[in-house]
């Protein structure tokens, strides 16, 4: 359901919706500055421009620019100093939404859980044995 919000970047009011975080105004803004950007990173000299120098040209944010590179808007595989930080560290990545490493620890710590939980079940099993007694009838 669409509600009335303050615009992030220019304080305006407008109607939200799931396709823009900015109003209108501050949205064609935005747009103007990725075409300043696309233009630009399409030439083949500019392919391996840094992120401060797509910054310097198109008058976009970093974070404007990690971005369009996160919903591929700019193809990471076609500009190879193009990233978005991961979300758990920062670390500058081009697919996914966490870096090597820290799927790695993740994957490590679920191990880790996991065998805990094996070891608790098995001691809970241990103790929970029962004894038979014989009746006296």
């Amino acid at each position: 359901m669409n509600e009335v919000v303050d615009c992030p970047r220019c304080g305006e009011l407008y109607m939200s919706n799931a396709f823009r975080e900015v109003c209108p105004k501050c949205s064609r803004s935005e747009e103007e500055m990725y075409q300043k950007a696309y233009t630009f990173l399409r030439k083949r000299e500019n392919r391996a421009a840094t992120l401060e120098r797509i910054v310097e040209i198109s008058g976009a944010t970093e974070e404007m620019i990690h971005r369009w590179v996160k919903k591929g808007r700019l193809q990471a595989a076609q500009f190879p100093n193009l990233g978005y930080p991961c979300d758990r560290c920062g670390t500058i990545i081009q697919k996914g939404k966490m870096c090597n490493s820290c799927v790695d620890e993740f994957e490590n710590d679920l191990k880790i859980l996991e065998r805990e939980q094996e070891f608790d079940r098995a001691r809970k099993e241990q103790h929970q044995q029962t004894y038979h007694g014989r009746r006296k009838d």
